[in-house]
C-alpha cells in the first residue's frame, strides 16, 4: 500500500490540488457521471434566422444579462446587389431604433484569384468615429451565384449599464472583382445603456440568402 499511496500523492500539488496529468482515461475508466464541474465558455444556441430576399435581419430577443458574451455567426450571406458592404448596428430600445454611437477600427488583407494583386492595409472607409451609422463588417461583397461572406461578431457584456460595449468581428468575403477579402474590425458602442437588439443588413439591396446564428457564451 505504501507504493500505491506514494503514486497517488504524486498526482497532487503540495496544496492538495489534483494535477492535470492525473486526469486521464486510466484514472477515470469507470466514471459514469461527473457533477459540479465548471463548464465556462460553452456556446449556447439562442436563435437563428435565415434570409430570403430580406431587407435586414434583426435580433430583438435573447440579448440580455444571461451571458457575458454573445456571438453572431454569419453563414453564406449572399447579397442581391453587387459590390456592397455587410454591416450592423445596435439598439438600446428593443429594435425601435438602430443608431448607437460607435467608434471603431478596421483593416483587411486581400488576394486576387489570378495571383496578380495582394495587400494588407488599414481601412479608412471601414472605421467610424463617434458615428451612429451602421458599422461595415466587410466591404465589396459580390452577388454572383457563388459569392458570399461568412464570419462572426462577438459582443461583450451588452447588458452592462456601467461600461461601453466592446465588439470584435472577423468576416472573410468573396468580392465582386474575384478577390478574397479578410476583414477584421473592432470597436465599442459608446453607451452605458444596455444593448438589447442588433440588426444586420447590406448597405444597399436585400440579403438574398444566408443564415445568422446567435449564441450566448457561458461565463466561467
Amino acid at each position: 500500500m505504501g507504493t500505491i499511496t506514494r503514486n497517488a500523492a504524486n498526482n497532487f500539488t503540495t496544496g492538495g490540488v489534483i494535477l492535470p496529468a492525473a486526469i486521464n482515461d486510466a484514472s477515470v475508466a469507470s466514471l459514469t457521471e461527473l457533477e459540479n464541474v465548471a463548464t465556462g465558455g460553452a456556446m449556447n444556441l439562442i436563435s437563428e434566422q435565415t434570409a430570403s430576399a430580406s431587407a435586414s435581419i434583426s435580433f430583438t430577443t435573447g440579448i440580455d444579462s444571461t451571458y457575458p458574451i454573445y456571438k453572431f455567426e454569419f453563414i453564406n450571406i449572399h447579397p442581391s446587389t453587387d459590390n456592397v458592404a455587410f454591416q450592423y448596428n445596435g439598439s438600446t430600445d428593443g429594435g425601435s431604433n438602430y443608431n448607437v454611437t460607435k467608434t471603431s477600427t478596421a483593416f483587411y488583407a486581400y488576394h486576387k484569384e489570378d495571383d496578380t494583386d495582394t495587400t494588407l492595409a488599414y481601412s479608412a472607409g471601414g472605421d467610424l468615429a463617434q458615428s451612429t451609422s451602421f458599422q461595415p463588417l466587410v466591404l465589396g461583397v459580390g452577388n454572383d451565384t457563388d459569392e458570399q461572406c461568412s464570419g462572426f461578431l462577438h459582443l461583450f457584456n451588452p447588458s452592462s449599464t456601467t461600461f461601453v460595449k466592446h465588439w470584435i468581428s472577423h468576416v472573410p468575403g468573396h468580392s465582386y472583382q474575384s478577390y478574397i477579402y479578410d476583414w477584421r474590425t473592432a470597436g465599442y458602442m459608446n453607451t452605458t445603456s444596455a444593448i438589447n437588439a442588433v440588426q444586420f443588413k447590406f448597405a444597399s439591396g436585400n440579403i438574398d440568402s444566408g443564415t445568422i446564428k446567435l449564441y450566448g457564451i457561458s461565463g466561467s
